[in-house]
């Protein structure tokens, strides 16, 4: 069950984010909103798993509508997109649970999504493409013309093609895009939606304007943070207007 955090929640997470990566950041948000789950149970979701539930937590922490902005890459120029949860929800073409079993070419495959702990293993690759080669690694098995298990590089590229669009099928949650054109150029082109990262940012955003009101009421009254953390927004705000 996914849950909204209180204010002093927040400020914590936000806190203890700040140094982490971008991986252990979006596992960090997870422990928080999914406390139920133990943090080997957080690590071992797929990412589309890992992404569905923070959607999920993005939902009840600020609201099923999104506004956010991005850059047009030819020209720069800053546009915005609001768009709902329900629009990012994604269906995935295979059942959840359970590796993909692949029998083609005379090689037999078992695929793994991969999961937060795969993410980390490959954080400090130096290109994409070797990036791309450790995570095959750890998520596909080999048994077949060969025997045993086989090193990554021995499959044909077409191969390993096939395995990367079949995870994308299972795993359509951790790979969603949204459609822009630019109203300055005209230019379109396909944004990646990180769901982390935009969470993320909307918790540093949320964690300022708390710290904002933190000290403007602990300046006017001499309250205590967690005093004024337990006090609900319509009641912050009603002192904030009043010392203003």
């Amino acid at each position: 069950m996914t849950r909204a955090l209180a204010p002093s929640e927040l400020l914590s997470v936000w806190e203890s984010g700040r140094a982490l990566r971008p991986v252990d950041r979006a596992l960090l948000m997870l422990r928080a909103t999914c406390p139920e789950l133990p943090q080997e149970a957080l690590a071992a979701l797929s990412v589309g798993q890992r992404d569905a539930r923070l959607l999920a937590a993005r939902a009840a922490m600020f609201g099923e509508r999104l506004d956010g902005t991005a850059a047009c890459p030819h020209c720069g120029e800053r546009l915005e997109f609001s768009l709902g949860v329900a629009d990012l929800r994604q269906d995935s073409a295979s059942p959840a649970g359970g590796p993909i079993m692949l029998d083609e070419d005379g090689w037999r495959l078992s695929v793994r999504p991969p999961d937060s702990r795969d993410l980390t293993a490959v954080a400090a690759a130096g290109s994409v493409e070797e990036a791309r080669r450790l995570l095959l690694q750890r998520c596909v098995a080999v048994d077949g013309a060969t025997g045993g298990n086989t090193d990554i590089g021995l499959l044909p590229e077409t191969l390993l093609d096939r395995v990367s669009a079949l995870l994308s099928e299972r795993e359509a949650q951790a790979d969603v895009t949204l459609a822009m054109q630019c109203v300055a150029c005209g230019h379109a082109w396909q944004l990646l939606f990180d769901i982390g990262a935009f969470l993320w940012s909307e918790i540093e955003a949320c964690a300022s304007r708390l710290l904002a009101e933190v000290d403007a009421l602990a300046r006017a009254y001499g309250w205590r943070e967690r005093d004024i953390l337990a006090m609900s927004g319509i009641r912050r705000a009603a002192y904030l207007d009043m010392v203003s």
